[in-house]
């Protein structure tokens, strides 16, 4: 594992930066195929995945699994992590090679309300929903 890779997985953001700015790899990857960012979302720490995302590190990597930093984050059901994921550019389209997406494998209401398309959300008055337009 990378000094990157490991302050990632650890939330160490000072040592991130320092890191960065010394022209560490943001392409490196484990022994599982997950990058720096990935690992910054199993830890939690939003302030490392956004000094990666502001870094230029991809939001889009997938493993050989297929799962991405975002189907992480939803399967583990942290929703701050969804959050900042999507805001960044993630795309909640991408599957697993078993062919599940990140709003699929949701472990929470909050990040299935977060992965939710706008037109999946109900409308605020059903009845006037249903009512047909004469």
């Amino acid at each position: 594992m990378t000094p990157l890779l490991a302050a990632s997985a650890k939330g160490q953001c000072d040592e991130l930066r320092a890191l960065i700015a010394q022209g560490a790899d943001l392409h490196a990857t484990n022994a599982d195929g997950n990058n720096a960012l990935w690992l910054a979302a199993a830890n939690g720490s939003l302030e490392t995945m956004q000094a990666l995302i502001d870094a230029g590190v991809s939001v889009n990597h997938r493993n050989p699994d297929g799962a991405t930093a975002l189907i992480y984050a939803s399967s583990a059901g942290k929703a701050d992590a969804v959050a900042l994921l999507l805001q960044s550019g993630a795309d909640p389209s991408l599957e697993t090679v078993d062919g599940f997406t990140a709003r699929d494998l949701a472990a929470n209401v909050e990040c299935l309300t977060l992965l939710r398309e706008p037109r999946d959300r109900p409308c605020s008055d059903v009845a006037d929903a249903a009512r047909p337009i004469v």
